[in-house]
């Protein structure tokens, strides 16, 4: 049931829009990220952190909202499976990921995605 509520919540740019901004290219029809063109081969929790972040472009989405909308209502335990997914999608998307130019953390908030061209 909790997998249905998400898939019918999703607005309806998420189900076959794209969005961009920079190099970086998150297709939601076809559910792959580019990055100057090349397939960045996210996995799935990935995917949907980087459609959530960019659903929500220039604002800062908490850790708890993250991961309450990925995992659910009772994820168990701490922000640090969230950092561990953060830190594979940042030396996937981002050029220098100690510089970050896509995603930005903001530090004991949350993350918050550079805003769309």
């Amino acid at each position: 049931l909790r997998h249905a509520s998400q898939q019918v919540s999703a607005p309806a740019n998420m189900q076959n829009g794209a969005f961009s901004v920079g190099g970086l290219v998150i297709d939601y029809g076809k559910h792959r990220v580019f990055l100057d063109g090349n397939d960045c081969h996210v996995t799935q929790n990935e995917f949907k952190i980087l459609s959530l972040l960019s659903r929500h472009a220039g604002r800062v989405l908490t850790y708890d909202y993250i991961i309450k909308n990925i995992w659910g209502q009772n994820p168990g335990g701490s922000n640090q499976v969230l950092r561990v997914h953060m830190a594979n999608i940042r030396r996937k998307i981002e050029k220098n990921p100690a510089n970050p130019q896509y995603i930005f953390t903001e530090m004991g908030v949350g993350y918050r995605m550079a805003e769309n061209d």
